[in-house]
């Protein structure tokens, strides 16, 4: 499963200011002063004019994440606006839909 974190960060980052960023998206993932934590900030990435952006190679090959599958793209609101945005892999949703829905079907049948 990938997620992706949004968090706000702003999208014009000068050089020396991808460090101060990249902390801040790890104190918003909940990752500050914790020894393992399953959430990190894999890189910084822009959005184009057409509201693109690209998810680095090594970052795509770490989540098997190939050309043509599909993403849901979920968000989350903190006093009515958005603060993250999560990518999950298509086919590791419907898992996770079955896992919740599944016990509950098989009682009511």
């Amino acid at each position: 499963m990938l997620f992706y974190q949004y968090n706000q960060i702003n999208q014009n980052i000068p050089e020396d200011g991808i460090a101060a960023k990249k902390k801040q998206a790890a104190i918003a993932c909940g990752m500050a002063g914790k020894g393992d934590a399953n959430c990190r900030v894999e890189s910084i990435v822009s959005v184009d004019e057409r509201g693109q952006m690209v998810l680095p190679k090594e970052l795509r090959e770490k989540a098997k994440i190939g050309a043509g599958d599909k993403l849901a793209v979920t968000s989350w609101e903190k006093n009515g606006e958005v603060c993250c945005i999560t990518l999950i892999k298509v086919e590791d949703l419907v898992e996770m839909v079955k896992g919740q829905l599944g016990p509950i079907i098989r009682e009511i049948l």
